[in-house]
């Protein structure tokens, strides 16, 4: 049995980011505030895409928070299935168009072949990151670590940055932060909408297996403190 992360419920998705949406941004900027600068690590699909949008109006120093992802489909970064473009198309406007971007996406054609540049990419970006935000698939997966995948184990125990995996079960090979490198980070939150989320995240309490439900790599451990958003 997992200890259960802060859970916040909200009535609606709206009222869910706005407050997730003010906490990062008070988050960033007491980092530039103490350190000088920012790091935030983004997760793609549809769910966070008003977050975003809320993000991006927020009143705080982008030029000093640095953005990147913390996984990435290996396909073109213009493409509709890039991470990469979503976060161009909805975080990176408005006040946050001067925030600084790395992506993990580089012109190998394999996300095996471009795992050392990417790692190479992030090597000057700050850290422990400041705030992640982490997605979960019904199948448990959080990142691209897919229980699927034969890379499941190196994801869960390289001490590297970034892998490349490629899960049976989604499209594409990926790019992907590590366990580890997820992490070494002062916040995480889990932003999750819609009963069978919660459904899959109170099944992912029930015991500590990692490779069947990755997610339990983030909520079954005690360094860095997590909190789960979620509404119906």
């Amino acid at each position: 049995m997992i200890r259960e992360s802060v859970f916040k419920s909200f009535d609606d998705k709206s009222a869910l980011e706005n407050q997730l949406a003010e906490r990062i941004a008070q988050q960033l900027q007491a980092a530039i505030d103490a350190r000088g600068k920012a790091s935030l690590v983004v997760s793609g699909g549809s769910t966070p895409l008003a977050l975003f949008e809320l993000l991006s109006h927020k009143a705080i120093e982008w030029q000093d928070v640095y953005i990147t992802l913390a996984d990435e489909r290996w396909v073109d970064t213009e493409s509709d299935d890039s991470n990469e473009n979503l976060v161009r198309q909805n975080l990176l406007q408005n006040r946050a168009a001067s925030a600084k971007f790395r992506g993990l996406k580089n012109m190998f054609n394999t996300a095996e072949a471009g795992v050392d540049m990417t790692i190479e990419q992030l090597a000057n970006f700050p850290k422990p990151f400041d705030v992640v935000v982490l997605g979960m698939g019904n199948d448990g997966h959080t990142c691209s670590w897919f229980p699927c995948s034969a890379e499941i184990e190196q994801a869960l125990t390289t001490d590297a940055l970034c892998l490349a995996c490629n899960p049976t079960t989604a499209p594409h090979g990926r790019m992907t932060i590590s366990k580890k490198g997820i992490l070494a980070s002062r916040q995480i939150y889990l932003h999750i909408v819609g009963e069978q989320k919660h459904s899959v995240y109170r099944q992912a309490l029930e015991n500590d297996d990692a490779k069947t439900m990755p997610i339990r790599a983030v909520l079954g451990q005690s360094h860095t403190p997590v909190d789960v958003y979620w509404s119906a």
